[in-house]
């Protein structure tokens, strides 16, 4: 970068020492280039200064705070939990369907089973969701060093 590029982006940052203001002004007494390229950044400066930053955990706030994306989140996981309810059922009927079929096991013992599996398969479901929702807002977690 030459020497009047470097003055520029000073000018620019707002940064230059009162030498370098002098030396600018004699580059802008020659060049009119450099003149009418310094009028278009300092238009571009106001632009830039009258834009307002964008606070993200306010714009996720407004996200979260819509019905709409509530219940899709809501809706979503209730869908989610039921399939992986549903799969996790079936594959421990898959494991246990010979005891199932056994006619010498008692109707009150396959019937305890088929509970005991849809229970098992349920509460997996909703501790894993648990963990996951709370792993996110659970600040003492990752405060602790292990």
């Amino acid at each position: 970068m030459n020497r009047e590029e470097e003055l520029k982006n000073k000018y620019f940052d707002g940064v230059l020492s009162e030498k370098e203001k002098k030396e600018l002004k004699k580059i802008i007494s020659k060049d009119k280039k450099t003149a009418k390229e310094l009028k278009e950044m300092d238009k571009l400066k106001e632009v830039i200064d009258m834009l307002e930053p964008v606070d993200p955990e306010k714009e996720w706030e407004k996200y979260w705070s819509s019905l709409y994306n509530k219940l899709e989140r809501g809706i979503g996981w209730i869908i989610f939990s039921i399939g992986a309810i549903l799969t996790i059922t079936f594959f421990g009927f898959q494991f246990i369907k010979e005891l199932i079929r056994d006619p010498h096991i008692a109707l009150f013992a396959k019937i305890g089973l088929i509970a005991l599996i849809s229970g098992l398969a349920i509460l997996f479901v909703s501790v894993v969701r648990e963990r996951l929702t709370l792993s996110k807002t659970d600040k003492y977690s990752k405060e602790v060093e292990r």
